[in-house]
């Protein structure tokens, strides 16, 4: 047994090798034939000895699919970078970082590098080990995909720091000629680099996964415990080379913005030359030191900037102007072109915002002819206008009745909507879909597809989702015993959901998480809420006059009340967390800024939970501002009016003195 284990550790090493060369290097040192012998002796020693080391290759093929991705709360947020389109853009940047940074600190250096079109990642290693891995998702939670990560090849199991724990973030792809090999090999081919990446970082077969042999690069490390104390981007970037990760080889240092925008405008002059999708340009401060005195924003680094590149314009033909219906009968228009490839991507539809958008557009008389549409910020594929001087083609008309129901529509303002609330397929459909999200009734496995299906059964509104029986669910196509008693399961489960749940998935126009947790935290019950007058509801946090009349026009329409009447029936019954009686009780309280020990969501309902309404603007009316790291315009105007400010420590120091 010693001698096939001291083996098989031998062969990890010469396989790990041999990955570094290929994937690392670019420059492979043996045949194909060689390597997949060496890859076969190992697996046949762990199939005899019944032992699979952590950090073996073999793990790569992938474990059996998993039923869903749990979530994974990064230790390290992973920032959305602030954008610049233009090279004016680019310095009004630099000027903000250096009126930010104190007097006596020089103009800082910067790094320039490319912004991968791919899938944000993190992945965590603990001493040495890689243990988890989830993609971005809101920046603070992501989803885990580790088995998927582990089957690709560039993405090393176990690095040689083997006395920390470290959380490094970077983006998964799909190169250009891995996408043209499996498309070559397959009969439903990939339209695309950056969606197949995507797609199969989030199959939950990892077998699926590793199909699209995906690759990966590293250029942060968001966690390190105990810290690495690099002083610069460069050294992060070679610190990460040392550890095996794939880290690309271009990252510029600058001196200057000018500098900076000579080699911003050279990378993007070779972009498609490169086997990889990339949608700009990110520069970055180059000293750790200089970055710690920017901070941050809400949303990103003041330190870091996405140049972005100026969307690319094509011609092609505009086949039609179709209109979808959504969850609140608002009818918008889509545009289906003649397929058209922009930078890779196959390009059929484009979108338009609204009617008076169609006409400003010049496009009323387009239909088949010539127009120009290009992919905004390089994602979403944009109407521009119809080619100059090509002759008017067949006339676009404004709706007049419901593409789905027929019913006669009504125009409010620039926008159209169907009236037929109760009957409109689309509108359930999008309604349920609505009140089964996370957010709301947060109903596993209630997909746009299954809310399709549910319509098809006579399903009309949420109430009746808790009337469904097994039965019903297992003479639906594609659903067996196991689906359908996991979305009984899951029904059931929601009858529990808090009360600004509940508020949030009753789609009641206007009122979104925030407003919804104010009237769960004042009111308590449900009952209170839906029968609470103006007066009550206009002093209220983020509500007012308008958002109060919505309110109560929504709890006094028939339908919604037939709707309210039978969820209780069913036994929806949604509760509200005992409140802490505190300092914050009673009192109207803004967050701002970051906060270093918990996020602004963990802080609102801890908020909630004590009695506090929190809302998110400040006013004369504002009794409390907790103001975290880089707070901005909301505190300056707190201080302007004399409302109270807590810094995070003064807050907390506060609840712990709260008393029941």
């Amino acid at each position: 047994m010693r001698e096939q284990t001291t083996r098989m550790h031998e062969l990890i090493a010469e396989i790990r090798a041999h990955d570094e060369q290929y994937f690392g290097a670019d420059t492979p040192t043996i045949t194909d034939t060689a390597y997949d012998a060496l890859y076969a002796e190992l697996l046949s020693l762990e199939q005899e000895t019944g032992v699979v080391f952590a950090h073996s290759p073999t793990r790569r093929v992938g474990s059996a699919p998993i039923s869903h991705f749990a979530p994974h709360t990064h230790r390290s947020r992973l920032w959305s970078l602030e954008k610049a389109q233009s090279v004016a853009q680019l310095r009004a940047w630099y000027d903000r970082v250096c009126k930010k940074l104190s007097p006596e600190t020089p103009p800082p250096a910067l790094t320039v590098e490319y912004k991968f079109d791919g899938l944000s990642v993190s992945v965590t290693y603990d001493r040495g080990t890689l243990v988890h891995a989830a993609t971005r998702g809101n920046g603070i939670v992501g989803e885990r995909v580790l088995e998927q990560v582990r089957t690709i090849a560039s993405i090393p199991q176990t690095i040689p720091d083997q006395s920390r724990v470290l959380e490094i973030q970077g983006e998964v792809l799909m190169s250009l000629s891995a996408l043209a090999q499996y498309n070559a090999a397959t009969n439903a081919p990939l339209k695309n680099a950056r969606n197949a990446a995507a797609g199969a970082l989030r199959n939950i077969d990892p077998t699926e996964t590793k199909k699209k042999k995906l690759d990966a690069f590293f250029y942060h490390v968001g966690f390190a415990q105990p810290p690495l104390g690099l002083e610069t981007h460069n050294e992060t970037l070679d610190w990460l080379r040392g550890m095996h990760l794939p880290v690309h080889d271009v990252c510029m240092r600058c001196a200057t913005i000018d500098d900076a925008i000579d080699c911003v405008q050279q990378l993007e002059a070779q972009r498609h030359a490169l086997d990889y999708l990339i949608d700009g340009i990110v520069v970055k401060v180059a000293h750790h030191d200089v970055r710690a005195q920017l901070g941050y924003t809400d949303k990103h680094p003041r330190w870091a900037v996405a140049y972005k590149f100026v969307a690319s314009e094509v011609e092609t033909t505009l086949v039609d102007v179709t209109w979808n219906v959504g969850r609140t009968g608002k009818l918008t228009p889509l545009a289906t072109v003649a397929p058209v490839d922009i930078d890779g991507v196959t390009v059929t539809h484009c979108t338009l915002n609204n009617w008076d958008d169609i006409v400003r557009k010049n496009v009323v008389h387009a239909r088949g002819t010539a127009v120009r549409i290009r992919r905004a910020n390089d994602v979403i594929p944009e109407m521009i206008g119809p080619v100059d001087d090509f002759p008017q083609g067949e006339a676009i008309d404004p709706p007049t009745h419901c593409p789905a129901c027929a019913t006669p529509l009504c125009w409010r303002g620039v926008h159209v909507y169907c009236p037929n609330t109760a009957q409109c397929t689309p509108q359930i459909v999008a309604k349920i879909v609505h009140f089964a999200s996370r957010d709301a009734m947060d109903i596993e496995t209630l997909s746009d597809q299954t809310a399709q299906q549910l319509v098809s059964i006579g399903v009309r509104d949420a109430a009746m989702v808790y009337g469904l029986e097994r039965q019903q669910l297992l003479a639906l196509p594609r659903f067996g015993a196991r689906k359908a008693d996991k979305l009984l399961d899951a029904i059931r489960a929601s009858k529990q959901r808090p009360l600004d749940a509940l508020l949030v998935a009753l789609g009641i126009p206007l009122v979104g998480k925030s407003t919804a947790r104010t009237l769960a935290n004042h009111f308590r019950t449900l009952d209170a809420v839906r029968t609470a007058p103006l007066d009550a509801l206009i002093p209220l946090p983020d509500v007012g006059e308008t958002v109060a009349q919505s309110i109560t026009d929504f709890f006094s329409t028939p339908m919604q009340i037939d709707v309210l009447d039978r969820l209780l029936a069913y036994g929806v019954r949604p509760t509200v967390t005992e409140t802490v009686q505190s300092a914050f009780t009673g009192k109207t309280v803004v967050l701002t800024g970051t906060l270093t020990t918990m996020s602004r969501e963990e802080a609102s309902r801890t908020l909630v939970a004590r009695g506090a309404a929190v809302s998110s603007s400040v006013s004369a009316r504002t009794d409390f501002v907790i103001a975290g790291e880089q707070a901005g315009s909301k505190l300056k105007k707190a201080q302007s009016l004399g409302v109270t400010v807590l810094n995070e420590s003064e807050w907390l120091a506060m609840m712990r003195e709260e008393t029941v």
